[in-house]
């Protein structure tokens, strides 16, 4: 399987609830936005009691040969441009970021960069929590193996790339 094809099978499956944007800015191909909007009354709607938002910015990158240098960079450019995005206030919950990885295959230094993957860990709170905080979420899928590499809070990935990709 191809990267443009495993793209092409993901997708769908976050089009019922994400914004699907297929023409993003290089070095992803695609991206993906989720809000939520809550607010929480007591007993009448004039008795407002909170706000709580919660969004989620996800990135797409294909490639042919994944290296430590393209962790970094996509891993930082994928952080910069969903933080750009997030505009805290005390109703602000979270504001995830995440960074889906389709290589055709890993470099050759494969145990380094999978240990790289999973100790990748972005993180940023916004007036000590009181305003939100931000994960990163991190899955790499090799193509070649049909192996799915991610950080602590990327496992969440794991199933719905089988379901969707390998139908495992």
């Amino acid at each position: 399987m191809e990267t443009s094809q495993a793209l092409e099978k993901i997708l769908p499956a976050f089009e019922q609830y994400y914004t699907v944007n297929k023409e993003s800015n290089p070095p992803f191909s695609a991206q993906a936005d989720f809000r939520s909007h809550n607010e929480q009354y007591f007993l009448v709607r004039s008795a407002h009691i909170a706000d709580i938002d919660s969004n989620e910015f996800v990135y797409f990158a294909t490639t042919q040969s994944f290296t430590k240098n393209q962790l970094e960079d996509f891993s930082k450019q994928a952080w910069e441009r969903g933080l750009s995005k997030v505009k805290p206030y005390n109703g602000h919950r979270n504001s995830d970021i995440t960074l889906i990885i389709f290589a055709d295959k890993l470099a050759e230094d494969k145990n380094q960069l999978i240990k790289q993957i999973k100790k990748t860990k972005l993180y940023k709170s916004y007036k000590f929590s009181f305003h939100g905080w931000s994960n990163f979420k991190l899955a790499v899928v090799d193509l070649e193996t049909q192996d799915i590499y991610f950080n602590r809070f990327g496992k969440d990935y794991r199933k719905l790339i089988e379901k969707n990709i390998f139908q495992k």
